[in-house]
């Protein structure tokens, strides 16, 4: 059972920290599922074809809500889940670098560097670094939309 401040660490400098602390790989992989505990359940409803991400090993997806607060550029936040444990942390560490953030400032984020910084890209299969970088895609796409509908 997850203590309620683990539930807490959702802040990717706090999790890129505590990931520097494990040494070891059977640790670093137990940490990146037990972030993919955090997430919220994906309601049924939501696991709809058009909120697929396509490029995945796994089944994955993503939902996208975008808030306006006065007339500033939209913000983005992030639901989703994956049929496969490590898949459903890998969303977890996404959404802890963009959830909740603008548009421009989303797509200035570099999550493949922050993937390698933290050697998950040499430690994962090629589907799984591959599925990531689909995941990203999805994200920055979403965030290029938001601006277009919005005029930002």
């Amino acid at each position: 059972m997850m203590s309620p401040s683990f539930r807490a660490i959702m802040n990717i400098d706090e999790i890129a920290a505590n990931f520097a602390l494990l040494d070891d790989w059977d640790d670093r992989y137990r940490y990146v599922i037990e972030l993919g505990r955090t997430l919220e359940p994906l309601p049924e409803a939501a696991r709809i074809e058009a909120n697929k991400v396509p490029g995945c090993a796994s089944q994955v997806w993503l939902v996208t809500d975008v808030k306006r607060h006065g007339p500033g550029e939209p913000v983005l936040c992030f639901t989703g889940d994956s049929d496969a444990h490590i898949v459903r942390g890998l969303i977890a560490i996404l959404f802890a670098m963009y959830s909740g953030k603008p548009a421009r400032q989303i797509l200035d984020i570099d999550a493949l560097a922050l993937f390698d910084r933290l050697g998950l890209r040499e430690h994962l299969t090629p589907q799984r670094s591959n599925g990531f970088k689909s995941m990203v895609g999805r994200i920055r796409d979403e965030a290029r939309k938001a601006l277009a509908l919005t005029g930002a």
